[in-house]
C-alpha cells in the first residue's frame, strides 16, 4: 500500500510559489495567480480539505481529476450561463477570465444528506430559511431541491446564511441574487440529467458565481467530487426504504471518518492525520466519479519541474 502511493505521490502538487510571479492567493485546494488585469492562472493542487480544514496529506492527482472533470462539467452546461474558463493547457492548470467573486456560495440541496439531515435529524426543520418538510428519511429526496447558501469565510467556517438575509446585509441585490437561484437550479438540474444517465445520482452541490465585465459568470468548479455528493442510482431507492445509507461517491465518507475520529473541524479538536489506505481510497473514488461521468480512462500526467512547467504557460499571458 505505501510502495502505491509513493508511486503516485512522485506527480504530487502541493503549495506552489513561482519565483517569476507574485505570491498567489491559496484557496482551499487552488492557487491562484494573478497573470494581467483580466486573467488568471489557477494551479488546482492535490490538497484536501473538510469541515474548512486544509490536512497536511495531499491526495494524488486530485488537482488533475477535479480540474478535468470541472472543465468537463462546465462545457457541459455553457448554453445556461458563461464560465470562468479560457483554456486548460495542462491537467494542473486553468487560464481563467478574473471575475469579481459573489461573497456567497450556492450550495443546493436534492435529498436530505450530510449537513441538512444533521440539522433535520437535531429537530430543526429550517435551514437558511428554507423548510425541510416532516416525515423524511435520511438520504430521500426532497420535494423540490432546496438552495441553502453559505458565507464564504476567509478564515475559519462557512456560515448558514438565509435568502433574506443575503438580500439584507446587501451581499448581492435581490435581483441578482434571484437571478443567482434561477441558474443554480437550472445547473442542478443539468447535473441530475447527466449523472442519471451514467448511473449516479447528484444528491447536492454547490456553486460560485462571479461577475466579468458586468456578467454574471460560473467560476470555481462544477459537478466534481470535491464540491458534490453522489450516489449510485442501482438499488438507491431499496436501500432508503430499508434505513440503509446508500453507496455514494463523495467526499461524505472522509467527513465520517473524520467524525469517528472525533474531529469536525471545532476548536480545541485535535487534528488526525490521514492514513496511506485512507489516501488511496479517496483518490480512487475521484478517478472512478471523472471515468464515470466522462466515459474516459483518467491517466495521471506527472510533472517533475513543476517550477518551470507551470511558469512557461502563465508567462504566455503576462
Amino acid at each position: 500500500m505505501k510502495s502505491d502511493l509513493s508511486v503516485l505521490l512522485k506527480g504530487e502538487v502541493n503549495r506552489t510559489q513561482l519565483k517569476d510571479f507574485p505570491s498567489p492567493y491559496r484557496g482551499k485546494v487552488r492557487d491562484v495567480y494573478s497573470l494581467n488585469e483580466s486573467t488568471l492562472g489557477i494551479i488546482v493542487t492535490d490538497r484536501i480539505s473538510a469541515f474548512d480544514h486544509v490536512f497536511e496529506e495531499t491526495i494524488p492527482f486530485k488537482g488533475q481529476i477535479l480540474n478535468l472533470l470541472a472543465t468537463f462539467s462546465m462545457d457541459k452546461v455553457q448554453d445556461i450561463i458563461r464560465t470562468h474558463i479560457i483554456e486548460v493547457p495542462h491537467p494542473n492548470v486553468t487560464i481563467a477570465r478574473k471575475c469579481s467573486p459573489l461573497p456567497i456560495e450556492v450550495v443546493v440541496r436534492g435529498h436530505l444528506t450530510g449537513h441538512a439531515w444533521r440539522t433535520y435529524k437535531s429537530g430543526e426543520r429550517a435551514l437558511c430559511g428554507e423548510i425541510m418538510p416532516d416525515g423524511l428519511k435520511e438520504n430521500e429526496a426532497f420535494p423540490i431541491p432546496l438552495i441553502t447558501p453559505t458565507t464564504k469565510a476567509l478564515y475559519g467556517h462557512d456560515e448558514d446564511i438565509s435568502h433574506d438575509q443575503i438580500i439584507k446585509k446587501k451581499f448581492v441585490t435581490e435581483e441578482l441574487w434571484n437571478q443567482v437561484c434561477d441558474i443554480a437550479i437550472k445547473l442542478f438540474k443539468r447535473g441530475q440529467y447527466i449523472a442519471n444517465e451514467h448511473g449516479l445520482i447528484l444528491a447536492d452541490t454547490k456553486y460560485e458565481f462571479g461577475i466579468y465585465k458586468g456578467e454574471l459568470m460560473l467560476i470555481d468548479e462544477v459537478h466534481t467530487a470535491d464540491s458534490s455528493r453522489y450516489f449510485y442510482l442501482d438499488k438507491f431507492e431499496e436501500r432508503v426504504k430499508s434505513g440503509e445509507p446508500p453507496l455514494q461517491l463523495s467526499k461524505e465518507f472522509l467527513r465520517e471518518w473524520l467524525i469517528s475520529q472525533d474531529f469536525m473541524g471545532k476548536d480545541g479538536q485535535s487534528v488526525p492525520n490521514l492514513p496511506d489506505e485512507l489516501r488511496l481510497q479517496v483518490y480512487k473514488r475521484y478517478a472512478e466519479l471523472f471515468e464515470i461521468l466522462t466515459g474516459n480512462a483518467f491517466t495521471p500526467v506527472f510533472t517533475f519541474n513543476q517550477e518551470k512547467t507551470f511558469s512557461d504557460i502563465f508567462r504566455q499571458y503576462v
